[in-house]
């Protein structure tokens, strides 16, 4: 975009930013919708008690020798709105389309503002850019795998009396999911918000290590929050790589 361009042509090029990313956001989205039994079985895979994350928790149990929490459990999803359903896989298929056309909208709002931008500006945010994007899925794959997985079983299987049955409705159990899964994403993006705040003059690697003690209780705060399970060895698979987080973040500021 050149120098002399006016505001409106800024617009009607942000515009055209904006239309390219909706339409690919609704393709895909369609596409998804259309492969609805993978889309759900991929969903729906944590609260099956033969799910990958849960045979692994035994297999670890029996090596380090420890009780492993009871590997059998029923968890039955209702669903309780005449709508609920199709209203629910048009959701899910819209997240998911969004989720995979995330890079194309960075890459198209990079390819808006790189013109305004000095050559340096646009190599620190290209990194930005790529490596917030990787560390966000890193979070939702954490979730789908770990977090998520022992919040459900967790919850689901909890009772105040024998009397009171469970039965968990959809819609709760897509809520829970894409809450947990933005929560991790975004805590997971530490490392780059330090980075920015390093930048701006605002954080130091110094601060950070002086702090880390306390940080470390605040993040065992958290996800004790975000995984209300009752064993430790979940507490502490979910809290080491945080760990690791702001360890990166404090090495990513002293460079």
């Amino acid at each position: 975009m050149s120098e002399e361009a006016s505001f409106w042509d800024h617009l009607d090029a942000l515009r055209g930013v904006i239309l390219r990313v909706l339409a690919g956001v609704l393709l895909v989205s369609m596409v998804a919708f259309c492969f609805k039994e993978e889309l759900f079985s991929t969903l729906l895979a944590p609260k099956e008690p033969d799910f990958w994350t849960y045979r692994m928790l035994a297999r670890l149990s029996e090596i380090f020798a420890v009780e492993a929490p009871e590997s059998e459990f029923s968890v039955r999803l209702i669903n309780t709105q005449l709508s609920q359903q199709f209203l629910t896989h048009v959701q899910v298929s819209f997240y998911t389309g969004f989720l995979l056309v995330f890079p194309y909208l960075l890459f198209e709002l990079f390819r808006f503002v790189s013109p305004a931008l000095y050559q340096r500006e646009r190599f620190y945010l290209k990194r930005v850019v790529t490596g917030g994007y990787l560390m966000f899925l890193s979070g939702v794959v954490l979730c789908y795998y770990v977090v998520f997985p022992f919040t459900f079983r967790f919850l689901a299987t909890y009772q105040v009396s024998e009397q009171i049955e469970n039965q968990i409705v959809l819609d709760s159990y897509i809520g829970t999911f894409v809450t947990l899964s933005l929560m991790m994403g975004l805590l997971f993006e530490l490392p780059l918000v330090s980075w920015l705040l390093g930048k701006l003059g605002f954080l130091t690697s110094s601060m950070l290590a002086h702090y880390r003690k306390h940080a470390w209780v605040a993040i065992l705060v958290v996800v004790a929050i975000l995984t209300p399970t009752s064993d430790i060895f979940t507490l502490l698979v979910v809290a080491l790589p945080v760990f690791l987080l702001y360890e990166v973040s404090i090495w990513i500021i002293r460079k």
